[in-house]
């Protein structure tokens, strides 16, 4: 009975789930190093070993970071700024410049509402706001405000239009221009889509040109391993059926929302080895301490999802897979074409992300009308994103025109693999596009003032 794909491939995760669960190395008579510690530390290996699950147990959670390893506004999210417009679903923060010149036009950083925004602020020296700050550019970026049983009505449709749209609002008016560029990570990037698709859906005048600075924001825009085309979300997949999403939903309805920790456990399922077991062993068999790591920091600092926003999100985009199909979803009183796009598009995927696969992040670059330049990074969906430039380069990544293009594979085919950050690339490509220099804008403005320094407030809430 398992002619079915689907079927198959959530056969086969589960059975791989339970092979790396009885894994030898994950046993202490089993695991040929955990006795040879207990030995050479006359058992304090096994004492706090002990310890490190009761702190683990009482926790309910195989921890991989230490809850005070790092403080947000300390370690990481530091780089100075103000918040500049604040309402019921997010902050807004504006960089301050580092440079004595700045392009006119703003690079809006659209963040994902499952996790915090500061993924693009870690530490100073793998912040892509700082990177982009340094490179001339005026910076905003969106800190959602983590929703609690308030918000359990709130829709995609207010994320869009009370939240992103509001945001962009925001940054062409501080900064004096008519349009800024906009990116999206992850979520972030889905949502650019949505929103870019539906103001181009605004056919009051058929014979406006739809991407006319008086009606559209946006002049040019990046996503970050975005997901438009969800026929094959990855390896996510396994855990979204008709089942499982009556569960949820249900779930949701008495709470009001989907508590982040749930989705990160998830998460941690699809790479069990490095992402539970790693740290089964090196905690409990071995006794470590946990490895400051702000990456995972951030992974274990969620949020949670307003109910009627994650139901329609889950329904509409993964199960029915409505976005890609032109007219196939209404936001806001709009049928969405992502076709309607014009607006040229800089698309990052991650060569070796789970959870975007990098093939599915490919083909918005064909489902959009506009120009698209295509990234193939290499590493997953965070380190194939937050990807400084060092010396000696670290990283790879593959770079070319895709507009148009269907094909990934064959889009690849054609490709030099270059060594060295794909930011550099990035930042040439909106160098090009974002206008003269000129004197840095003030933060905020009459309209816009500032409010709070940064990180701001939302950030800190749990």
């Amino acid at each position: 009975g398992l002619k079915r794909p689907k079927q198959r491939q959530r056969a086969a995760f589960w059975s791989r789930q339970w092979l790396d669960a009885i894994a030898l190395n994950n046993y202490f008579w089993t695991n040929p190093e955990a006795p040879r510690r207990a030995i050479a530390s006359q058992g304090f290996s096994l004492l706090d070993g002990l310890l490190n699950w009761l702190r683990d147990t009482a926790a309910s959670d195989v921890r991989m970071v230490e809850p005070d390893a790092f403080a947000v506004g300390r370690d990481l999210a530091t780089t100075p700024g103000q918040v500049v417009l604040r309402n019921e679903l997010l902050e807004l923060i504006q960089y301050a410049p580092t440079t004595s010149q700045v392009r006119a036009v703003p690079v809006v950083l659209v963040a994902p509402w499952i996790n915090k925004y500061y993924i693009m602020d870690l530490s100073p020296h793998n912040s892509l706001v700082r990177y982009l700050v340094g490179q001339g550019f005026t910076v905003f970026v969106t800190s959602w405000k983590n929703p609690g049983l308030e918000a359990r009505a709130t829709t995609l449709d207010d994320y869009l239009l009370r939240g992103v749209l509001p945001a962009l609002e925001a940054a062409r008016a501080i900064c004096g221009v008519p349009q800024v560029h906009a990116t999206g990570y992850c979520l972030g990037g889905t949502a650019l889509a949505m929103l870019l698709a539906w103001l181009a859906a605004d056919r009051t005048d058929l014979a406006a040109d739809r991407t006319d600075p008086a009606a559209n924001p946006v002049a040019h825009w990046s996503t970050f391993t975005t997901l438009v085309d969800f026929s094959d979300p990855g390896e996510i997949g396994v855990f979204l059926n008709e089942r499982s999403f009556d569960f949820l939903r249900r779930r949701m309805a008495a709470d009001g929302y989907l508590d982040g920790a749930d989705m990160a456990r998830a998460f941690r399922l699809l790479r069990p080895n490095s992402l539970i077991w790693h740290y089964v062993v090196h905690s409990y068999l071995y006794g470590e301490e946990l490895p400051p790591s702000d990456v995972l920091f951030w992974n274990c600092d969620t949020t949670r999802m307003p109910a009627a926003m994650h139901e329609f999100y889950l329904r509409e985009l993964y199960l029915n897979n409505r976005l890609s199909q032109p007219d196939g979803l209404r936001i806001g009183g709009r049928q969405l074409d992502l076709g309607s796009i014009r607006q040229p598009l800089y698309a990052v995927g991650a060569e070796q992300d789970h959870i975007a696969p990098w093939r599915q992040t490919f083909r918005l670059c064909g489902l959009t009308g506009g120009p698209s330049r295509y990234v193939l990074a290499t590493s997953g969906h965070i380190l194939g994103i937050i990807n400084p430039p060092v010396t000696p380069p670290k990283r790879r990544f593959w770079v070319g025109d895709a507009t148009g293009q269907g094909n990934p594979e064959t889009w690849r085919a054609g490709i030099e693999k270059v060594s060295g950050s794909w930011w550099d690339d990035w930042a040439r490509w909106l160098g090009e596009r974002c206008g003269p220099v000129g004197p840095p804008p003030p933060p905020g403005n009459a309209e816009y003032p500032p409010l709070l320094a940064a990180p701001g407030q939302y950030v800190r809430e749990s």
